[in-house]
């Protein structure tokens, strides 16, 4: 089949776990012999660099981006709710890119053309009117769940008016765009039990996010003396950042008390430098790293304390692919099958974080069980060759029907 694939971010390189979740599906059906085209948006936050795509990937899926400003701007936002709209989509529309895939649809066909997240679903009018693929929704999140998570935190009466706007808006929106596709795959059973309550008759399927388990090697894996624990994550990402602020100041200090050897290393995108600036007790900030399981398997226990969000935690899937022990909150739990005491931890309030530690500081033979039983877990639920095998399946399910979504 021949299908394009219009992300909201660029796919490579693999900064964060919605770039991951979106290359892993473009190599799984490239490597099943489809013919992938990614177009992608370039953004200040995700910025599309030459030097990260090699000529081969150029080659394999024809790539092309269009940049987009998608950074705060106060007006838009007024306008946007001024005119009913959701700002936080509105972000990623842009006439050039209109125009960038009018031209692609002038001179190729494709069977499917797969939306990564509701970002770029202003352009499904464009793309019918010059298309005849079937368009397939990704969703990654439920996005206004997360954004009323995020809303419900704030304590500022004005940040909170507005939030509960802008989160409405976009709410209606991300809803009503179910009315003009023909298919969807959500990243989680969670996810798909939502959207299917709503939109039964809409074909879908659970696509989890997928693995090329010969990248992952537990084995290369060696015990330290000291333990130490790791959070991985890019703190531009609020409920991130939000989650490893509350670790800090609720739940660290209690924790090298009792073990004053014990590190925390915390790794990734856009860290502020106000935690490095508050002396917390044995915690190393590292920023952004170049090699990511490299990294993993030089620590002990991952910690993922997120408080909001809705989707999947990649990052949890990669450290149970590498048979690490993970320490979670039931957001960060939130759509995989996981089952704590079995693969994973999942605390729900600090005090469970502190015991579920202690658990795995004064018992380090859990740790090893936990992390097998997480390594086995991956195989079973996040091949991604079999994930493959099962959007195959989907497109080709779709591409049957000759049900019309809404115009």
């Amino acid at each position: 089949m021949k299908i394009l694939q219009l992300c909201h971010k660029p796919p490579l390189p693999p900064k964060d776990g919605g770039c991951i979740a979106m290359n892993n599906i473009t190599q799984g059906l490239l490597q099943q012999n489809h013919q992938v085209k990614v177009v992608a948006i370039s953004t200040p936050k995700h910025p599309v660099n030459s030097k990260d795509l090699d000529a081969d990937y150029y080659k394999k899926t024809k790539f092309e981006t269009v940049f987009i400003n998608t950074g705060t701007n106060l007006f838009k936002i007024f306008k946007t709710m001024l005119f009913n709209r959701s700002y936080y989509i509105s972000r990623f529309y842009s006439k050039e890119l209109e125009k960038k895939l009018v031209e692609i649809f002038s001179k190729e066909t494709f069977d499917i053309v797969q939306l990564e997240s509701i970002f770029v679903t202003p352009y499904i009018p464009i793309i019918k009117r010059h298309s005849k693929a079937k368009i397939i929704l990704r969703t990654h999140n439920i996005e206004h769940k997360i954004w009323q998570r995020r809303t419900a935190q704030q304590s500022s009466i004005f940040k909170k008016l507005i939030f509960t706007s802008l989160t409405k808006k976009l709410k209606k929106v991300e809803l009503s765009t179910f009315n003009h596709i023909h298919g969807y795959m959500p990243i989680s059973s969670h996810d798909f039990e939502y959207f299917h309550s709503k939109f039964p008759d809409i074909p879908a399927t659970t696509i989890p996010f997928g693995v090329d388990l010969q990248n992952y090697k537990p084995e290369d894996y060696i015990p330290s003396d000291n333990p130490s624990l790791f959070h991985l994550g890019s703190l531009d990402w609020q409920p991130n950042l939000e989650g490893i602020q509350w670790f800090l100041d609720e739940i660290w200090y209690e924790i090298v008390e009792h073990f004053p050897n014990l590190t925390f290393t915390i790794a990734g995108r856009h860290i502020p430098q106000s935690i490095a600036d508050k002396g917390y007790p044995n915690v190393n900030v590292v920023g952004e790293i170049e090699n990511v399981n490299e990294f993993m398997l030089s620590h002990d226990i991952m910690i993922v304390p997120i408080l909001a969000g809705s989707g999947i935690r990649v990052k949890i899937i990669e450290g149970m692919a590498l048979g690490k022990t993970i320490i979670t909150t039931p957001i960060g739990a939130e759509g995989l099958e996981i089952e704590h005491g079995k693969n994973i931890f999942i605390a729900s309030n600090a005090e469970e974080f502190i015991a579920a530690l202690q658990q795995c500081l004064n018992t380090p033979d859990i740790c090893k069980i936990i992390g097998e039983n997480a390594r086995n877990f991956v195989m079973l639920k996040h091949n991604n060759e079999v994930i493959t095998k099962k959007i195959e399946s989907f497109y080709e399910a779709v591409a049957d029907t000759n049900k019309p979504s809404h115009d």
